[in-house]
């Protein structure tokens, strides 16, 4: 009975979206600092031999040596690929009732985390318990199922929570999640059952709205221009904008029509759709300051130069948006040009529903082709469920044209519930950076999708995908829905006809799980597998022709540029109109915002290739850095390592060389991050292994660093600085001996770049000697 009770009470401490999260993926949200519980869940095996893991909690598609216990994977992969009579969230509730560990770590409280002395107190006493491995931060072994008793425990708590009203939609036993479906607001929101002057009165509505719209939509490609833009190379150009700053153009098919921007835009100019020309002044006053606002214009310079490039149609990379400053800016921009898109092709099928019934018999009706093969026409992928709580309700001020007006939104009170934030989820008030707040503000689940169908007056959300409009979802989300192949249920037609794709905020992805944004990209535009009702008289012939990748526009924003995210715009988007990029060089480095006084020694690797640095970069680690460390007055030696693949790696080259070390990542225990920390302040442990995505979820202080070694440069520059100003949280008057060593290559030049300015990395790029930084603080 006690050990049902355990269980019990563990479940019930949790929170209803916690619970969700532990019964799809056997593990806490890493964003938390309670110590995540591991279970064994059904995986597929992918090619390559690594085991493949939708959970984005799981960076890198597993390799089988995850494990923060690199001894327990071998056998765990072998189990891994059966299939379980037993759901992973009841091996979960098993689980809860024997760790031992997990007891100790309700106990601690998080603010520990921030102050040394009471983490050495807490986990002292801790310490007398734990002795051998688990001292050195491994996981504990008893994280496994066990008895038939612990399943039945399980069952009778999710029995209870669902008496209780819990939410088990998600519930990975019953399947794929049910979409939405209900009759009544089908037949409502239905394209083929409605007409124009039903809903506007306005039969003329896409002839006023025809440009730039109709232009790109309803232009035909011929056989020859789609093999010129398979075959041939991009012609490029670039130009100087005064908000954008360098601008590069690039396209196949012909040469690039000089896009200069306005200086100031009349909203009637931008054909907008009628509702949208009153209500986005309205909507966006609140990023209009009255020194730089124009008398006649409603965008900021920014927002201006984007829609400018977005009305065009063309394909468009902005890396420099920033959470703090200009990301709200870029989101209300993209969400009017979505909006605006889904009102005109709608009102361009409600018109010509109309003409189609007023047709007489006999009348050639080829020049009503206004569809794709699937109703989707913009797929919006973002990181959490704030970002989609914020977008819809973009959508819902832009459709009230006044407070007498009020637009009809189906589902709102069930939406607010899912993606609003509970105050009571919301972590301890650490202390942690202004950009840390901003990404990770309200609800920060990342497993979503949700389908919006939109008319002029009226909003349904969660609507059917095939009802949709517009599709909001995060990688990880439409991952789950697309599927892997061999799966039994899985569905991507519903991509086959987007035509506007924007993925904002890109580089969080890089945090999460790349892999599903690959994914996605290699499954849109593809034909559908079934029909799906759709009447093909009234289907574009680009469709039909399998050409929908060529008129889709992808509107790409992140905030930093990367080899990954480059690689996604420029080998998937093929818009016939062409692409934009913006590449602007930093001037400055983050280096300059080191405020302690550090030399920096930047030691360059060789490699022949981008494939090979990887195998240079810990060969050079191995023999030419880490032995210069080995010295007992190099302690306190903390090694920055970017990718989790070369994590493992170097913790295991360190276990086989029995060197002094503890280690920190993203799958860490808390309990466990509180030894390693306080093993390394006392000089216990000589080096600490820390990867870079524990310290983008967590952004600990980790005090007694002397020494500092970036095995790669940081994705995101400002961690550069914000690593190294972790050196002045020591007060041990040793600042004289502190030391910063960077290993770089020739393909690291963006990265490079970022911290120390464009001027500095031509230098460096060009000698291939080690180049010698010093900060004063002043820089």
């Amino acid at each position: 009975m006690g050990k049902r009770r355990a269980g019990r009470e563990l479940v019930r401490s949790l929170s209803k979206k916690q619970k969700k999260h532990l019964r799809e993926f056997g593990e806490e949200h890493p964003f938390y600092d309670k110590g995540s519980i591991i279970v064994q869940v059904e995986v597929k095996v992918f090619a390559c031999c690594f085991i493949g893991c939708y959970c984005c909690c799981c960076l890198h598609l597993c390799f089988p040596f995850q494990s923060e216990d690199s001894d327990k994977s071998s056998k765990e992969s072998d189990s891994e690929t059966e299939v379980e009579q037993v759901s992973g969230y009841h091996k979960l509730l098993a689980t809860l009732k024997t760790s031992p560990e997990s007891e100790s770590e309700e106990e601690e409280d998080e603010s520990e985390s921030e102050e040394a002395e009471e983490s050495e107190a807490e986990m002292d006493s801790e310490g007398s318990q734990k002795t051998g491995e688990a001292e050195e931060g491994e996981e504990d072994n008893s994280d496994v199922p066990e008895e038939k008793e612990a399943t039945d425990t399980a069952e009778q708590v999710l029995s209870q929570e669902q008496a209780d009203g819990t939410d088990t939609s998600c519930d990975p036993r019953r399947g794929v999640i049910e979409e939405f479906t209900d009759v009544k607001h089908e037949s409502e929101f239905s394209l083929e059952t409605n007409f124009m002057e039903e809903e506007s009165g306005d039969c003329n509505a896409d002839k006023r709205d025809s440009n730039p719209f109709k232009q790109h939509m309803d232009k035909e490609l011929e056989e020859k221009e789609i093999e010129k833009m398979s075959t041939l190379p991009k012609t490029s150009s670039q130009s100087q904008w005064p908000r954008l700053g360098q601008v590069i153009f690039s396209s196949t098919l012909e040469k690039h029509k000089t896009l200069k921007a306005d200086k100031e835009v009349d909203v009637k100019q931008l054909h907008l759709h009628k509702p949208l020309e009153s209500t986005w002044p309205k909507v966006n006053k609140q990023f209009l300051s009255a020194v730089d606002k124009p008398v006649d214009s409603s965008f900021t310079p920014l927002q201006r130069e984007l829609f400018c490039i977005m009305n065009s149609y063309r394909d468009l990379f902005y890396p420099e948006r920033n959470a703090l400053t200009n990301g709200e800016e870029i989101r209300h921009a993209y969400c009017l040009h979505a909006l605006n898109h889904v009102l005109k092709a709608n009102a361009q099928v409600l018109s010509n529903n109309a003409r189609r019934r007023d047709r007489k018999p006999g009348t050639d009706t080829d020049d009503h082709r206004d569809q794709g093969l699937t109703r989707p026409k913009v797929l919006m992928i973002v990181p959490f469920r704030e970002c989609a709580l914020r977008i819809v309700h973009i959508f819902i001020s832009l459709l009230e044209v006044n407070d007498k007006k009020k637009i009809d939104v189906s589902n709102k009170k069930r939406f607010k519930g899912e993606f609003g934030s509970d105050p009571e989820e919301k972590p301890p008030n650490l202390k942690r950076p202004e950009d840390y707040e901003a990404v990770f503000a309200g609800n920060i689940d990342d497993h979503f999708r949700i389908g919006v169908a939109i008319l002029q007056k009226s909003m349904r959300l969660y609507a059917p995908f095939y009802s949709s409009d517009i599709i909001i979802a995060s990688p990880l989300g439409i991952r789950t829905v697309i599927g892997a192949e061999g799966e039994k249920k899985r569905d991507f037609d519903f991509l086959s006809s987007i035509e506007i794709l924007i993925i904002d905020q890109a580089d969080i992805y890089l945090m999460q799980n790349w892999e599903h944004v690959l994914h996605l990209m290699k499954h849109i535009n593809l034909l559908p597998l079934d029909s799906h009702g759709v009447d093909f008289s009234r289907v574009r012939m680009p469709n039909l022709n399998n050409w929908s990748k060529y008129y889709r526009q992808t509107l790409l924003f992140s905030a930093l540029q990367d080899p990954q995210i480059n690689s996604v715009f420029n080998k998937h988007c093929f818009n016939y109109t062409g692409q934009v990029a913006i590449r602007n060089v930093p001037l400055t480095g983050s280096i300059s915002h080191v405020v302690v006084q550090l030399p920096h020694v930047f030691r360059r690797l060789e490699a022949d290739s981008v494939t090979s640095v990887i195998d240079g970069r810990f060969q050079f680690f191995i023999d030419k850095v880490l032995p210069e460390y080995r010295d007992a007055i190099m302690s306190h030696t903390l090694i920055y390592v970017p990718s989790y693949f070369d994590y493992v790696r170097l913790r295991n080259y360190f276990k086989k060389e029995d060197l002094n070390f503890t280690h920190i990542c993203e799958y860490t225990k808390k309990a466990a991050v509180c030894r390693a920390r306080r093993f390394f302040l006392k000089g216990e442990k000589q080096f600490l292994l820390f990867t870079e995505r524990f310290h983008f979820y967590k952004r600990y202080t980790i005090k007694g660093i002397r020494n500092l070694i970036f095995y790669e440069l940081p994705t995101y520059s400002h961690f550069y600085s914000e690593i190294c100003n972790m050196l002045k949280a020591t007060d041990s008057g040793v600042d004289a001996t502190w030391t910063c060593t960077v290993l770089y290559s020739k393909y690291d030049a963006q990265k490079l770049a970022a911290v120390v300015g464009i001027d500095r990395t031509a230098q460096m790029l060009q000698s291939k000697k080690n180049v010698h930084l010093f900060v004063t603080g002043e820089n």
